[in-house]
C-alpha cells in the first residue's frame, strides 16, 4: 500500500532547498513582497516555496537562480547532502586568532539547509576582540558563560557576564567580546539567522 505523501510529510530536499532560499532573500534583507517584484513569482508561491509546502519547479528556480545571481547547479550543490546528526569533538574545527588571544570551536558545523549553529568561544585574559558589523544584519546570537566572565558590548550598552549568564540579542551594528581577567573565559555561542 503506496503512502500518501501528505502523511509521509515533506521531502528533504524540497526542506533544504527552502530554507535556502530563505536564507539567500535573509542575507539580502529582501521582504518575500521585494522578491516577488524582481522575480516575477507571486509572493505566495515564494512563501510556499521557502517553508516546502510544495516542490519549487524548474522555471521557478531558474527565475530565483537569475534574482540571485546563481547557477541552478550551484544552487542544488548548496542543498545536497544532510548536515551530520553527530560531530565527534574530535572532528570539530578548532580555529585560533593567537595575536587577540582567541579560539573558535564550531560544535555544530554551519549547514546551507540549517538556521543555527552553536560555537564554543575562548578568550584569554584581556582578550578584546571588535566586529564591525555581523555577517547577517539581524543576526540572533545567545552567549551563556560557562566559566570565568566576559564583557560584551552591543547597540551601544556595556554587558557583564559571569560564570551561568545568558545574553540573548539581535545584532545589527558593531560588537565587542573583552575579557578583563583575571582568568580566561569560556562560552557556548549560539547563532541563529533571522
Amino acid at each position: 500500500m503506496k503512502q500518501d505523501v501528505a502523511e509521509a510529510g515533506p521531502d528533504p530536499v524540497d526542506v533544504r532547498l527552502g530554507a535556502r532560499l530563505s536564507e539567500l532573500r535573509a542575507e539580502r534583507g529582501w521582504s518575500l513582497g521585494e522578491l516577488a517584484e524582481r522575480s516575477g513569482v507571486s509572493r505566495s508561491t515564494l512563501s510556499r516555496a521557502e517553508r516546502a509546502e510544495t516542490s519549487p519547479t524548474a522555471s521557478l528556480l531558474n527565475r530565483l537562480c537569475g534574482v540571485y545571481g546563481r547557477t541552478m547547479s550551484q544552487l542544488l550543490s548548496e542543498v545536497e547532502a544532510e548536515p551530520a546528526l553527530l560531530v565527534p569533538a574530535a572532528e570539530q574545527q578548532v580555529w585560533q586568532d593567537r595575536a587577540s588571544g582567541f579560539a573558535r570551536r564550531s560544535v555544530s558545523p554551519p549547514h546551507a539547509g540549517l538556521r543555527g549553529e552553536l560555537v564554543e568561544g575562548r578568550l584569554t585574559a584581556g582578550a578584546d576582540i571588535a566586529y564591525d558589523r555581523p555577517p547577517v544584519p539581524g543576526l540572533e546570537q545567545h552567549i551563556w558563560v560557562l566559566e570565568g566572565a566576559l564583557e560584551v558590548t552591543a547597540q551601544e550598552r556595556e554587558h557583564h557576564l559571569g560564570t551561568g549568564d545568558c545574553l540573548r540579542l539581535r545584532v545589527w551594528g558593531p560588537t565587542r567580546f573583552r575579557c578583563a581577567g583575571p582568568d580566561d573565559v569560556r562560552y557556548v555561542l549560539a547563532v541563529v539567522l533571522p
